[in-house]
């Protein structure tokens, strides 16, 4: 018989969700953003989403089945989401051939080269975007406004400036906020989306929708995003109030670039994110402050991605100061207590 029954020490934890249920959650919560990106930005922003999440099905795939010749596990959908949040980082104008390099990168190296699915330190998909925009500068911050023409191969829309690249440029000049109000979008333009950027990113309300799906169905902890909202609301909030001329203010930050989608599906990977609910806590706070950091005083407008990747290579380090209880086991405080009483 070559099944045999594998026996270990209780207790014996169920987790509630499979890891391919999870993944099916999470490309379900990620529809509505999808759908608003084909929308705003035309067929060519299906196109970058397919080839990314075939090209990250392939390699997975390709490196298993070929390379290792072991079983492939793309059944667990892993691949999927992560061909997914790349496209999701991307102008619709990118060249194809740059996604596949892109998803390449993410599952080769930022995945597979580290043992695959559990075992990799950094989100792959934050991982080859900044891969990309290191290898491809002007194609990764060419950013396409809504859609004008709905062509399969060509550019869908005019480019320009997102709304922190235009708000970084105006502050570089010297221009107060009511200078370059006038080419700033509205707050309700940046929560819908009619705004340029990457495909993914653009709508704060679509990403809202799928974020808190997720945390009501209890697949991602809600302290992250919270918490992570919540401390680059109040950085941000800090220096608007000391400088109202120069610095935006929180709204404006929360919903413009990728914080939504940073904070509800990106820093909430569980592979890389810390396991206890006071590491997630420490960990959600230090990217919000470093992403509004690099937004206020950076060179490049944007900070979540980075926040995320530092925040990342600390995660061992917050695990080893925040570890889990032990099954059966009384806190520390306690036993202590008991024994200066008992």
């Amino acid at each position: 018989m070559d099944q045999k029954l594998v026996v270990s020490l209780s207790p014996h934890a169920k987790a509630p969700f499979r890891v391919q249920t999870v993944m099916l959650i999470v490309i379900l919560a990620l529809f509505p953003a999808l759908i608003s990106s084909i929308y705003f930005f035309g067929i060519r922003a299906l196109l970058v989403e397919i080839v990314s999440v075939g090209t990250a099905v392939f390699t997975e795939w390709f490196i298993q089945r070929v390379l290792l010749k072991r079983p492939s596990s793309v059944h667990d959908l892993s691949a999927v989401v992560a061909g997914l949040l790349l496209a999701f980082n991307l102008p619709s104008s990118i060249p194809l051939w740059q996604v596949a390099a892109g998803a390449i990168f993410a599952i080769g190296i930022a995945k597979m080269a580290f043992g695959g699915l559990g075992t990799n330190p950094f989100n792959p998909a934050l991982a080859g975007r900044a891969f990309m925009l290191v290898s491809f500068p002007v194609e990764m911050t060419t950013w396409p406004q809504p859609v004008v023409t709905r062509t399969l191969m060509k550019p869908d829309a005019l480019t320009g400036a997102t709304p922190l690249g235009i708000l970084k440029e105006g502050v570089k000049s010297g221009l107060s906020l009511d200078q370059i109000a006038d080419k700033l979008p509205s707050r309700w333009d940046l929560f819908i989306g009619h705004v340029g950027g990457s495909l993914g990113e653009t709508s704060a309300l679509a990403l809202l929708i799928g974020g808190l799906l997720l945390v009501l169905l209890r697949v991602i902890s809600w302290r992250i995003p919270v918490f992570y909202l919540g401390s680059l609301a109040a950085l941000t909030g800090i220096f608007h109030l000391i400088a109202p001329s120069r610095y935006a203010d929180p709204l404006f930050h929360l919903l413009s670039g990728g914080v939504m989608l940073g904070a509800f599906f990106m820093a909430t990977d569980l592979v890389t994110s810390p396991m206890t609910a006071p590491g997630q806590i420490v960990y959600a706070l230090g990217g919000g402050l470093l992403a509004g950091l690099i937004r206020l005083f950076g060179s490049y407008p944007e900070g979540c991605s980075y926040s995320i990747l530092i925040m990342n290579a600390f995660v061992p380090l917050i695990d080893r100061a925040f570890p889990p209880s032990r099954f059966g086991a009384r806190p520390v405080q306690t036993q202590m207590k008991e024994a200066r009483h008992g």
